[in-house]
């Protein structure tokens, strides 16, 4: 019995069995492996789009959190840019007391990088309600300011005469203008 099989079709069944061990070399050899390898990388994937997230939210939070307080605070942080005016605050002030007069302001040792001035204050009342209006109105003021106790008041005649210090609050410009000159060499 002679099988007739033509050379056309010899090498349709030679190169289909070329194909057919190429893709099990190449499945056994490649995907496999690199399949392996891929779920292992899927897995630290998910883990840290996981963290991402996480962190995100925080972030997300944290920026919201610093948005509020900024609009909330925004009177208090532009008062650390500005200058203290004696002038101007008597100016402002002068509303609460009969007369007001700002002395001798001394700039002491800078505080956590503020520049902190020393300020000493006489002025004449007419009962003490107007000194704690006076205190509510220095808390909303353009400085950023704190009264030192001891308030001394003394009584002359209808008026009352106080004396008090303060310290005034002020962005450090000084040590922000030498630390950037300083980081630029």
């Amino acid at each position: 019995m002679k099988i007739n099989i033509s050379r056309h079709h010899i090498y349709i069944l030679l190169l289909s069995i070329f194909l057919f061990l190429f893709v099990l070399v190449f499945s056994f050899g490649l995907l496999i492996p690199e399949g392996k390898e891929y779920r292992v990388k899927r897995g630290e994937l998910k883990k840290e789009l996981g963290e991402y997230r996480k962190y995100k939210a925080f972030y997300d939070e944290t920026l919201q959190t610093l948005k509020d307080l900024q609009s909330k605070n925004r009177n208090i942080i532009t008062a650390y840019d500005r200058t203290f005016s004696p002038e101007r605050f008597e100016k402002q002030h002068k509303a609460q007391f009969s007369s007001l007069r700002v002395t001798k302001i001394n700039r002491i040792k800078d505080v956590e990088g503020f520049s902190v001035y020393e300020v000493n204050t006489t002025s004449h009342i007419s009962s003490p309600t107007n000194f704690y209006d006076f205190l509510d109105a220095v808390n909303k003021g353009d400085w950023i300011i704190g009264v030192n106790f001891p308030i001394g008041f003394l009584r002359d005649g209808e008026m009352i005469k106080s004396s008090f210090t303060m310290k005034v609050y002020a962005n450090n410009k000084d040590k922000n203008s030498t630390a950037s000159t300083s980081s630029d060499k």
